[in-house]
């Protein structure tokens, strides 16, 4: 329940913006120009915070962020790790799934990738208080549905 001093002082809220922008290539160009304009936020405050807070991953790593857009034209955004088929298709080395999962295995991964994936994905702030094995079986539910055969280990 909120105190009467956080009911008083919350700003309206006038969107909430989702996009997926490369880690530290956030530019004012599309896709992410259009989407702040439209709002009238600061396009460079948003690529500078944005790039300072992704540059400890690699370019071009796909990060999901969610940029809440106020009416008086200020914004706050949290930024998610990368997709978990994101994950699979970069330990299993794929350009994309199975066309036909669970008829035809595109790839296969063992359960410690699992946990690696895991282990990070945790960190997000939808995921930080789920113990480690839900997130595991969600991951393996991910790759069964893709294509990616999880193994104990490889023979």
């Amino acid at each position: 329940m909120s105190t009467l001093k956080e009911i008083l002082t919350r700003r309206p809220v006038a969107a909430t913006i989702r996009l997926t922008v490369p880690a530290g290539g956030a530019r004012p160009a599309p896709p992410v120009g259009p989407a702040l304009g439209q709002y009238r936020l600061n396009l460079m405050a948003f690529c500078k915070d944005f790039n300072a807070r992704t540059q400890k991953y690699k370019p071009d790593t796909p990060m999901a962020v969610v940029i809440t857009a106020f009416k008086d034209n200020t914004f706050e955004f949290t930024v998610r790790s990368p997709s978990v088929t994101w994950y699979l298709k970069k330990a299993a080395g794929l350009e994309k799934g199975s066309g036909r999962p669970g008829h035809v295995t595109a790839s296969s991964l063992t359960l410690k990738h699992v946990y690696e994936i895991a282990k990070v994905k945790q960190q997000d702030p939808y995921c930080q208080y789920m113990p480690l094995e839900s997130i595991c079986k969600s991951i393996i539910g991910t790759a069964n549905s893709m294509g990616i055969k999880v193994q104990k280990e490889f023979d």
